[in-house]
Parts: C-alpha cells; sequence; structure tokens
C-alpha cells in the first residue's frame, strides 16, 4: 500500500524518525533527569518529585533488587499498584536494575494474578496493600520469591503518611488481612543505598516489558516489548507532538492506570521525555474528587477513554474549570464517540483527538493530526516510520473504502508473545502484526476504525458493526452510555440488541428504537433494548461487550 498519508502530515512532522536515537529505556530517561533535575515529575496526594528526586528514588528501587534481592538483568519483576508515586518510581527502578517489568491490574481476581505470574516467571513483587491478600491466595502456585509490600501514603512524606496510611487501613477499612511469608516494606527499599547501584549494559534487543493483553478471547498473553520497541515508538510519539508540547513546560493528567500500556507511554514515559509534570489520579471513578483535583492544576494535556471524557462531561463543576492552558486532549483505549467529542470541544475548547494503539504494538499506530480543526471520526494518520495494510478474507490488500483487517509493521511492533510460539505465529508474519480490527481508509490516509473482527454482528448476511449502532444511540440526548451486541436468532442468524444507562429517567425502548429508525438502514437497528444502572467496564473504563454477550 502506498504511503499516501504522508502527503497530509502537517508541516514540520517528519515523515521517518531514528528508532535507534538511544541505546536503551534507560537513556531516554537518565536524560530527562539530567536536563530538567529541577523541574517537577509527577504529582499525587498533594505531594510533587522533582526529577532529580525521581532519579535518587529510582536508583535506591535499583539498587535494592540488585544487591538486597540479587536480581540479576532479565529477571521478572511484577508491579501492582494503582496510580501512586510509588508507580512510576517502580517502575522505572525495575528497569534501571536491568529487569523486565510485568505490570499487573491490581483488580485482578485470585485465578487471573496466578495465572499472569506463573505464566511470566516473575520472582519478586512490589504490591499495594490493598491487593496483599489476593497474592496471599494465588501465591503458591507461582515462583515468587520477594513481596515487596506498600500502603497508599508512603510517598507523601512526613505526618501526612502517617495519617493516610491510618484511615486507608482502620477508617475506610481498605486493607483485607493477609498474611505474607517474610514480606519487604517499601520504607526499606527506599532506604537503599543507591551508591551501590550498578548500572547494567543494555540494548534496543532487551526485554523491557511483559504486558499482558486483556485477554478477551482465552488466557491473557504477555506481549514481549523490547527496550527498541519502547524507544521506537517514544520517538514516533515525539515526531507526531513535537510541534505541540514545549520542553520543561507541559502538565498531563494522567487519570488511566500506568499499567496500562496506553498512560505508560502516551503519560508516564512521552512526558518525562519532554520533562513534563504527570498528575497522577488514583480513582479517576471517584469523578467530583477528580475534578476538583483538576481545579488546582494549570493542565495543558489529558488522555482517557472515551467513557472517562464522557464522564467527565457528565460531572457537576467540569465545564466550570479553567480550560485556557489545555492544548492536547487525546483519546484512545475504545472509540471516540462523535456526540462526546463535539460536546468536548465545545465544553473545553480543544479538540478531541483520537489515537489508535495496541499492547502489542507499545502501543502507538495512528493518530490524529495536530492541525486537525475538530474530530473526523477517524484514528488519524499512521505514525512515521509504520507501514499499515488492509487484508480482506481471501488475502487480498483492501482498496481505498473497503473495510479489511488492519495489519501493521514497525519498530513499535511486540518481539512476540511470551512463551507462546502458536499465538505468536499467527498474528505475526514478516513483520506484519495483525491487529484483529477492521479499518477502511480515505484519499488523504486517514484511517477508520469499522470494528473489532470478533465483535461483528452478522444480521441475514449483512455485517453490522457494534461501534456504528453505539455512536448512533449515544447521539440521543436521553442516553449517558451505550453496547451494542449480537445475540442468535433463528430467522436473521443474529439480531442486534442494546443495553443503555440513561441520562434520562423518562428514557424509554420505543424512543431508543424510533431515534434509530431515522438514523439506521432497517437490519442496523436494534430489536432489543435492555436498561442498566451500569456496564461492566475495563479498569480503564473500556465498555466490555464480551461480559454482556456472556
Amino acid at each position: 500500500m502506498e504511503k499516501i498519508w504522508l502527503k497530509r502530515y502537517p508541516e514540520g512532522m517528519p515523515e521517518t524518525i531514528d528508532p535507534e536515537h538511544y541505546n536503551s529505556l534507560l537513556e531516554v530517561f537518565e536524560k530527562s533527569f539530567s536536563d530538567y533535575t529541577d523541574l517537577p515529575a509527577f504529582t499525587n496526594m498533594g505531594k510533587t518529585m522533582s526529577y532529580d528526586e525521581i532519579d535518587t528514588a529510582t536508583k535506591k528501587v535499583a539498587s535494592y533488587i540488585q544487591n538486597d534481592l540479587g536480581l540479576k538483568k532479565g529477571d521478572k519483576v511484577a508491579v501492582m499498584m494503582p496510580n501512586l508515586l510509588q508507580t512510576p518510581v517502580t517502575i522505572l527502578g525495575v528497569l534501571r536494575a536491568g529487569c523486565v517489568v510485568v505490570n499487573v491490574n491490581p483488580l485482578y481476581t485470585v485465578r487471573e494474578l496466578e495465572h499472569q505470574l506463573k505464566d511470566s516467571d516473575t520472582t519478586a513483587i512490589f504490591i499495594l496493600a490493598n491487593f496483599a491478600d489476593t497474592l496471599e491466595k494465588s501465591l503458591a502456585h507461582t515462583d515468587v520469591k520477594h513481596i515487596v509490600v506498600t500502603q497508599v501514603g508512603d510517598m507523601v512524606g512526613g505526618l501526612k503518611r502517617h495519617i493516610v496510611n491510618f484511615v486507608v487501613k482502620h477508617i475506610k477499612k481498605m486493607v483485607p488481612k493477609f498474611n505474607l511469608p517474610n514480606t519487604i516494606k517499601f520504607s526499606d527499599v527506599l532506604a537503599a543505598d543507591e551508591a551501590k547501584y550498578t548500572r547494567p549494559e543494555m540494548s534496543l534487543s532487551d526485554l523491557a516489558f511483559l504486558q499482558y493483553t486483556g485477554g478477551t478471547t482465552g488466557v491473557s498473553k504477555g506481549a514481549m516489548l523490547s527496550h527498541g520497541n519502547m524507544v521506537g515508538n517514544l520517538e514516533q510519539v515525539s515526531g507526531c507532538l513535537d510541534k505541540v508540547l514545549n520542553r520543561g513546560e507541559e502538565v498531563v493528567v494522567t487519570a488511566l492506570p500506568l499499567y496500562h500500556i496506553f498512560a505508560l507511554t502516551a503519560n508516564c514515559l512521552t512526558f518525562m521525555k519532554y520533562g513534563g509534570l504527570n498528575i497522577l489520579i488514583t480513582n479517576p471513578r471517584d469523578m467530583p474528587g477528580f475534578v476538583k483535583e483538576l481545579g488546582q492544576h494549570n493542565f495543558t494535556a489529558i488522555t482517557g477513554v472515551n467513557t472517562l471524557f464522557n464522564g467527565l462531561l457528565n460531572t457537576p463543576g467540569f465545564a466550570e474549570l479553567n480550560f485556557s492552558h489545555l492544548k492536547m486532549s487525546l483519546g484512545g483505549g475504545m472509540a471516540v464517540q462523535r456526540p462526546v467529542a463535539e460536546k468536548w470541544q465545545k465544553v473545553t475548547g480543544s479538540k478531541l483527538m483520537e489515537g489508535y494503539g495496541l499492547t502489542e504494538c507499545s502501543p502507538l499506530v495512528t493518530i490524529s493530526p495536530f492541525d486537525l480543526k475538530a474530530y473526523n471520526g477517524s484514528i488519524g494518520l499512521p505514525a512515521p516510520n509504520t507501514d499499515i495494510k488492509l487484508i480482506l478474507d481471501n488475502g487480498e490488500e483492501a482498496a481505498k473504502g473497503e473495510p479489511g483487517e488492519m495489519c501493521v509493521k514497525g519498530p513499535q511492533v511486540m518481539v512476540g508473545y511470551y512463551k507462546r510460539p502458536d499465538a505468536t505465529a499467527e498474528c505475526l508474519k514478516d513483520g506484519w502484526f495483525a491487529t484483529g480490527d477492521i479499518a477502511t481508509y480515505d484519499d488523504e490516509g486517514f484511517f477508520f476504525i469499522v470494528d473489532r473482527k470478533k465483535d461483528m454482528i452478522i444480521v441475514s448476511g449483512f455485517n453490522v458493526f457494534p461501534n456504528e449502532i453505539e455512536e448512533v444511540v449515544a447521539m440521543h440526548e436521553g442516553v449517558l452510555e451505550v453496547a451494542a451486541i449480537g445475540i442468535p436468532h433463528d430467522v436473521s442468524g443474529e439480531q442486534v440488541k442494546v443495553f443503555v444507562v440513561k441520562k434520562d429517567p423518562s428514557l424509554t425502548e420505543k424512543d431508543i428504537i424510533s431515534h434509530c429508525r431515522d438514523n439506521l438502514t432497517n437490519y442496523k437497528v436494534p430489536k432489543l433494548v435492555e436498561f442498566r444502572d451500569e456496564l461492566p467496564k475495563t479498569n480503564v473504563g473500556k465498555i466490555l461487550r464480551r461480559a454482556l454477550k456472556d
């Protein structure tokens, strides 16, 4: 496929980048530590840490891992925490020790945690006390030998640390009882001798992360992301955003958890590279608290998923915030819906750009060009050094406007799935990664995701894409959230069912169906409507159609 999108690149956006600009991720943040020493790097719960303080803290973590735990380069270390100051400190510390970070969702069940720790060959874990009881129940079947436990307030310092930890444990009772052998306190790790730290020799081929996919089909798999994948993707991000972001001046709202690849790359690593400040939001589900926190900062960028932006827009007080500094709003992780994007731009004055990425691609593949005036329904243009082709079921390339499965090639594409050569061979051929997403492209090279291949609904032989149905239903002013699925039907094979969370209590099934009749061709109109108080979501707010189907 000819790279027609290069002609549409904004002025100043490079067609290519150097994916080997740095020898490893370590070089990327070491440069930030020396360039931005006194600037603020991360803030959470009223405590801000400078680049210099992060440099020291991460060296201590690395020193402890090397000297006290005796771990070697390439050993796997799990990190199981929400967004706290401890999280970037631990992730960067593990990398600085030359070890591989295994990011773990703190909300995992015993079964899910056991699978991931066992599958990844993890030998050490840094975990928030709130989730230690889950670890206790899954430990017996894993190879974990070292357990470092932290409490919520451990890095806020002073008297506040003790107050926060007391309240979380004894007043809010958020720490279930647990009994784990030989646990190490995070405060002991931070007391390590940084002078004993030995910088490992790292190369781009070394593994940086084992990033587990959501496991929507079967068990979750560990995408092997090398230092080369991550450095390449950070250079690609810079190619896309260099004309937007100013070094040492940016403040980004980090509401998505850092154990998710989107926030890890787009927020933590990218904004560190630019000398920016990450505002870590520990519990974005507390929308009033989230809005209150936003009111305390002159934030210049925010990333999130559609449900997060929609939630903010529907939270009292959000529209009254000061958006005069906001210059970049980036949606990803799931489709951004037009009604949400248009309302976001109206309320904040900032266009909601859409990006597209996958765990297996570190994650960025495409992004809205910075000169786009408003949301255009696309996932943007491919990042520099990214090849894309759309493949039909017969193996041929799709023509312009024709839907095909998106396949991606570039420095950001993973090495493969950990210990799963069969699964790797299935989706990775000659460097091309088959995403499982169906897309089209237009004259300028803008790509449009039609839907997930496996979520497609087939009604009487016609392909119906849930994204389209959801976008139309979301246009109704009485709707807060919606999800569409296909359910079996004797005559048509499948029929469309929508699950709706109401904004207007008087909304009826009839209202939804007549609205859809006005906006959709007959076979796409939902035959069934079910109202719910809430929809099942992943920890980052992505709606789980699969759970609704089950």
